[in-house]
Parts: C-alpha cells; sequence; structure tokens
C-alpha cells in the first residue's frame, strides 16, 4: 500500500502506536501512555488503516457501521453524530487525543487508526465523553525511505475521489509527509452531490532527546444537506414506521439545501525525554471553523389523508476558534517491587463561538406525495443570535501500579474548571454565564493470571456542562423562571467488568459487561415542542469483540453487543437509536499472494428514532446488510479492489435524526478502487 511509512518502526519519529493486520497491539489514548491494550481497564476497538482500506470507508459513519455498541446517527446531512452507550453526541470527537468538537464531516484521507474508546472518562478526555469518544490517530512522516503512493476509485452511483501520500526523509533525522484528497460525492438519493477536498501537510523532525511535529490541515467540504424521509402511522398506539417506497425521493428543496465549512486546523506536537524514564509531551492545535447548513426537511409524519408531509427550514451559520493545549509529564519508576507509571497533566483550552440561526418562510408549507412540487423558500431576521467564549482548565494525575506480574492498579483524578461566557444578541442583549468545577476519579483493577489474559474491573465518572455539546442551549432565567444557566451539569458514572485474551500477537478477543447512569439529563415534555425535564437514564450491556487472523491467510474484525437503554425508575421511556442488539462481522481471505476476497455482515436490531415518550415514537425496523470485496495484486505496485455495499440488496432505514428524519439505506452498489505505491 502507499502507507508503507506508517509502519511505526524504529524510523518514526512521531510514534502513534503499532498494529499487525488489523490488531492493534497498544495506543496511547486511553491512559495518555503508551500502553498495551490489554493492560487498559476499559473497552477499546480500534481499526486499523489496513482494515480501513479492505471495507474501502470513507468516512467515521462508515467504521462504526462495523462496531457493535456504537450507532449511527443522521446528523441533520450536516455532520458527524453518534450514539455510544446510548449516549447521543456531536462532539466527543478527538483528533491525536485532543478535543475535535466542531460539527462537520471528519475525513479518513490522512489517518493511520481509529480508536473507539467507550465508557465516560473525563481523567483522560475532560467534559462529556458521556459514552466514550472517537479519536482519530493522524499519519505521521518517517525518515525510513521515500514512500510515494495514490489511491483513486469510484462508485456505481457516480461518486469518485483520488488521494496521494507522499513521505520524504529530508535528512537522517527528519521528514516530511503530505496528504490530499478530493472527493466528489453522490449516492443514490435525488439531488444530493457536493464535493470535499482537504491537504495536510506535516514536517517531523528528530532533534535527539526531543522529536518535534507540525501539521497543517485545510479542509472545504460543500454538499446537499439530505435529512431523509417521514414517518407515516400505523395503526393506534402502536409506533410509527419509516415512510416506504420513496427511497429516492428529497423532502428538501434542490438549491436550497446545503452545508459548507471551511476548516483550517494547525497542530503542533512536541515529546522529549527529560531524564531517563521520564518524558515530556506537549501538544498544541488551533483550528479556524467556518461552517453553515441550510435545510428545508419533513416536519412531521404523513398525512395518511391527503398524502402530504409538513414541511419546515431554518438556516444556521456558526463560527469557531479552537486554542487547546496539552502537556504530559510520565515518570516510569520502581518503588521496591512495585512498578509505577506516573502521569502528571495539564489542559487549558479557549472555545470562541458565534452561531445563528434563520427560520424559513416556505411558499408552500407541506409536499404533495402525490405530485410533488417544490416549494419557493426566504429566510427571516434571526431568532437566535449568540456569541460565546469557553475557557477550561485542567490538572490531573494518574498512576499505573505494578504489583508484580499478576496485579495492575489504575488510579487517578482530574480537575476541571469550565468557565463560559457569551451574549443572547436577540433585542435587547442579555449576558449569560456560568462556572462549574468537577473533579472525576478514575479506578480500574487489573488481574493478569498470565501475560496473555487480563481480567479488569473498573469505575469511572464524567460530566457536561448544562451548554451542551456546542454551547447553545445556556439560556439565561426569565423572571423567577431558572434558565439553563442555574442548572448542574450532567453526570456520567461508568461501572465496567471486562476479560481481554491475545491468543496470539495478531488475534484477540474481549468482552465487557457495563452499567452506565446519566443523572440531571434532559428529557423532551410528550406533546410539548421544546420541553424538558430532567430525569436520570441508565444503559446495561455486553460488548464482545474478536479481532486478528484466524488462519495465515484468514483476517476478521467483529463483534457483538446487547444494549438495555431506558430512563431510571420508568422502562417505558426508552432512549433513542440504542439497538437491543447489533452483531457485525468483517472477513478478508487470501487465496494467494495475488487474490482475495472480503465478506462482511452487519445486523442491527429495531429501535427507535428518537427517545420513546408515546407509543407513537417512530421505530425503524431491523435489518441485516451483506458487503463484499475482491483483491487483485497486479504486481508490488498497483493493487485493485472491489467492494460491494448491500450484496443482497437489502431494503432497510440505516440511521435518523429523529421521528420525522429518517435515512433509507443504499441499494445495492460498488466501488472499484485502484491503488499505487513506489
Amino acid at each position: 500500500m502507499a502507507t508503507e511509512a506508517e509502519s511505526e518502526d524504529g524510523r518514526t519519529i512521531i510514534v502513534t502506536g503499532k498494529s499487525v493486520g488489523y490488531v492493534a497491539i497498544n495506543s496511547a489514548t486511553a491512559t495518555k501512555t503508551d500502553t498495551p491494550l490489554i493492560d487498559v481497564p476499559q473497552s477499546i476497538n480500534v481499526v486499523t488503516r489496513e482494515q480501513l482500506d479492505d471495507q474501502a470507508q470513507h468516512s467515521i459513519a462508515d467504521v462504526l457501521r462495523y462496531v457493535p455498541g456504537t450507532t449511527v446517527g443522521q446528523g441533520e446531512g450536516n455532520r458527524d453524530q453518534i450514539t455510544l452507550r446510548g449516549q447521543n453526541t456531536t462532539a466527543d470527537f478527538f483528533l491525536d487525543g485532543v478535543r475535535d468538537d466542531v460539527q462537520y464531516y471528519r475525513s479518513l484521507y490522512n489517518i493511520e487508526r481509529v480508536e473507539i474508546l467507550k465508557g465516560p472518562f473525563a481523567l483522560i478526555f475532560g467534559r462529556g465523553g458521556s459514552g466514550g469518544i472517537i479519536n482519530r490517530v493522524q499519519k505521521t512522516p518517517s525518515v525510513d525511505a521515500l514512500a510515494i503512493g495514490g489511491s483513486a476509485s469510484v462508485n456505481s452511483f457516480g461518486a469518485w475521489d483520488v488521494s496521494a501520500d507522499i513521505n520524504a526523509p529530508i535528512s537522517g533525522n527528519a521528514a516530511f509527509r503530505l496528504n490530499a484528497n478530493y472527493e466528489d460525492l453522490n449516492n443514490h438519493r435525488d439531488f444530493f452531490g457536493g464535493e470535499r477536498y482537504a491537504i495536510n501537510p506535516y514536517l517531523a523532525v528528530d532533534l535527539g532527546r526531543w522529536k518535534l511535529g507540525l501539521s497543517y490541515e485545510y479542509v472545504n467540504d460543500d454538499r446537499v444537506t439530505d435529512r431523509g424521509v417521514p414517518s407515516i402511522a400505523t395503526a393506534a398506539g402502536r409506533p410509527n414506521r419509516p415512510l416506504t417506497g420513496h427511497r429516492e425521493t428529497f423532502f428538501g428543496v434542490p438549491g436550497v439545501n446545503r452545508t459548507g465549512l471551511e476548516a483550517h486546523i494547525v497542530k503542533a506536537r512536541l515529546d522529549g525525554e527529560l531524564a531517563e524514564n521520564l518524558n515530556w509531551s506537549t501538544t498544541v492545535l488551533y483550528g479556524d471553523y467556518d461552517k453553515y447548513y441550510t435545510n428545508v426537511f419533513a416536519n412531521g409524519a404523513v398525512n395518511t389523508t391527503d398524502n402530504t408531509v409538513a414541511l419546515s427550514s431554518y438556516t444556521d451559520p456558526t463560527k469557531r476558534q479552537n486554542f487547546i493545549a496539552q502537556s504530559n509529564l510520565v515518570w516510569d519508576v520502581n518503588l521496591g517491587s512495585i512498578g509505577n507509571k506516573i502521569l502528571l497533566g495539564l489542559e487549558y483550552g479557549d472555545q470562541d463561538s458565534t452561531n445563528q440561526r434563520r427560520n424559513g418562510t416556505l411558499s408552500s408549507s407541506s409536499l404533495d406525495l402525490d405530485n410533488i412540487v417544490y416549494p419557493t423558500v426566504t429566510f427571516g431576521a434571526p431568532v437566535r443570535n449568540t456569541e460565546s467564549d469557553v475557557q477550561f482548565f485542567s490538572a490531573y494525575a494518574q498512576d499505573q501500579i505494578s504489583f508484580g506480574e499478576h496485579v495492575d492498579l489504575v488510579v487517578g483524578l482530574r480537575y476541571d474548571r469550565f468557565e463560559i461566557e457569551g451574549t443572547d444578541l436577540i433585542g435587547t442583549p442579555r449576558p449569560f454565564s456560568r462556572t462549574d468545577e468537577k473533579v472525576s476519579p478514575r479506578v480500574g483493577l487489573i488481574l493478569k493470571p498470565q501475560e496473555n489474559i487480563s481480567i479488569y474491573g473498573s469505575y469511572s465518572k464524567s460530566f457536561l456542562p448544562r451548554s451542551g455539546d456546542q454551547f447553545l442551549t445556556l439560556a439565561p432565567a426569565s423572571g423567577t423562571t431558572p434558565g439553563q444557566e442555574d442548572l448542574a451539569p450532567e453526570k456520567m458514572t461508568n461501572y465496567e467488568i471486562g476479560a481481554k485474551w491475545d491468543i496470539r500477537p495478531d488475534l484477540n478477543v474481549t468482552l465487557a459487561l457495563f452499567q452506565l447512569d446519566r443523572n440531571n439529563t434532559g428529557v423532551p415534555v410528550p406533546g410539548v415542542p421544546g420541553s424538558q425535564f430532567l430525569t436520570d437514564t441508565r444503559t446495561k450491556g455486553v460488548e464482545l469483540a474478536l479481532v486478528g487472523r484466524i488462519l495465515p491467510g484468514w483476517q476478521v474484525s467483529g463483534g457483538y453487543s446487547y444494549q438495555d437503554a431506558y430512563r431510571k425508575n420508568d422502562d417505558s421511556i426508552r432512549l433513542g437509536q440504542v439497538p437491543e442488539h447489533q452483531f457485525a462481522l468483517w472477513n478478508r481471505y487470501d487465496f494467494n499472494s495475488h487474490v482475495g476476497a472480503g465478506l462482511g455482515v452487519i445486523h442491527q436490531s429495531s429501535q427507535f428514532a428518537a427517545i420513546r415518550t408515546s407509543a407513537t415514537t417512530t421505530r425503524l425496523p431491523a435489518f441485516t446488510r451483506v458487503d463484499a470485496a475482491l483483491f487483485f495484486n497486479a504486481s508490488d505496485n498497483v493493487q485493485l479492489q472491489l467492494n460491494v455495499e448491500n450484496l443482497l440488496d437489502e431494503d432497510y432505514f440505516s440511521d435518523a435524526h429523529n421521528n420525522n428524519n429518517i435515512t433509507p439505506g443504499a441499494p445495492i452498489n460498488s466501488r472499484f478502487t485502484v491503488r499505487v505505491k513506489f
């Protein structure tokens, strides 16, 4: 492949983790120290570059569909949105362990691996991460050799993309890497289209005891916003179901539904050895994001009397500048026979945001399914206009304690101060502010009856300030009515036991049982749009994963999850977008050095499109999707690949945003890819 420079040997300057095929060996993300995954008391799924390529994955959604315990959301057709262990989020994304919380679609062209860490762990990530986090690990330069690679692909809907990956040693201690990508977007939906392009130069220098990395990424994404199809009633007192027979129908306005992002992301990292067994690492990230989305969408179920669907619309621009600095000191020290890996860290962030919302006026407030004529739309004065400044400071300490070869203990505490100040600019400007200070613990016990087996138990906590994922929900109080700024943060507590078994270095199996409690969270009031009441929720579940090489030519990656997610003390209220059962398995078998084949299956049981607060809450039916692939190495330098998605042409609904914005899954389609390397 074009990514031979990613082999993570001693010639890589900025080391990000080791892997063998589909199996990741270690990670610095879960503990902020270089720790084998078997020694981390937490459920972690890692999708390596080799698996990303084999499955022709182009998005976070593509990745997560094969990770049971995670659910892909629609994100209103303009962003990544996911549910982890019953907790929905638009912000719990990280880049090399640093917060990446702006709403947009993240690409994989410059990514070495994707790490899915489950459970709330504020000690490592700070606020949020209510059900876990997604961390993208960036490709880094190597001084090993000049490597030039690229790929091009086209799918049966007409979408195509090209990418380049060039690694160039500058000297014996410096290297430069350039990744670039262009995508022309298309799919099975009427009027959908767009383009995304990005470039990422990265310079790394080995200064002896110090290593420096400098990265800049430019991203431009412009596409149609598509919020899928509405629901339709089935019978009195029964859940609505997604509207069928309209897999391609666009419930928006062509030329109006659009989202765009322009982002500049600068990252600097400095790793150094202060003394023997004492290492220091600092990462600084600055991001400038200019994002908007405009959409017209179904705003209710199908009216079965006249076969029409109510429409609504708005436009929403956001600008944000993120400055985040993170510094960690790691000290490996033995106190007698007890080994200690001590982590001391500091994090500071400043996030400035402006956001507006303007509602649209439609020439026709509904769409006639028997005679579709798209209305015109005009947008009025802002109904939301806010500016905010978030500053946060964190200090944390962790000790990974080894009591001989068979018992490890991970303990730590994190202090967070989160301060938001802003102004609501609608009418007479109204300032709002809130400061929260939280201490979050983490405790994990690991028993290792033998070197390749670990049994663990863990306890951890996190919190989410009232300003929410995107700092938009901190409404001021009105008279004697308390506003969001008067309410304490939401709290998440995770209890987990599990086991990990490295059957061989290239094959492992993991098992986790968990209970995640979320306190003081908002749940919609039935029949009162825009209103919420505070309550507590619970998600209980089991996760099983198998990754690695079964036979010399056969690799697998898959798992199963069971989740039960509900309101505590009233389990008739079910959390949305949480299938009770999920199963996924991807196989690649190489018949010889030239020819291979892949086969995958995804199954999800039925799920509610949103939190179930009434008998008619829309329920997405269960589905099973089969995927396949063929691989052919034409030479040492050229690889050909054909991926087929939905091989059996299943008619299904892949994801949702709410009860009436539901995405129909794509029919059978294929993607042909050519990769070259020199």
